[in-house]
């Protein structure tokens, strides 16, 4: 799982791996270590209709409807847009690059336009 944060926007980004594990266990979560502090973030299934977010203690969590998890995992839908106010929400498969990269490509889903 990967986040880009620019603005008033947060993206996650989900491998085929990561959309299984989110579809079988509700939720997923990562973290990076700084020096005096952790950085989490993680996506929960929740009662929600739409998207949302929460930012506590140093931890994003995005809220994602089940009914979106499923439709990640098992249709071609590549994710899912939502707002909180002026904050941007987005889910998303994350697709092999189509330029040369050193990073690990192997598990990302195959980019629909080199088909």
């Amino acid at each position: 799982m990967k986040i880009r944060i620019k603005e008033q926007s947060i993206r996650f980004r989900l491998t085929q791996s990561d959309v299984k594990n989110l579809h079988a266990a509700g939720a997923l979560e990562e973290h990076t270590d700084f020096l005096t502090a952790r950085f989490t973030y993680a996506i929960e299934q929740a009662e929600v209709e739409t998207l949302s977010a929460t930012f506590e203690n140093g931890r994003i969590t995005l809220q994602i409807p089940q009914e979106m998890i499923n439709k990640l995992e098992s249709t071609d839908q590549v994710g899912f847009s939502g707002n909180m106010g002026t904050l941007k929400l987005l889910i998303e498969k994350d697709f092999t690059c189509l330029d040369n990269t050193i990073e690990d490509q192997s598990d990302n889903y195959p980019n629909p336009l080199l088909a």
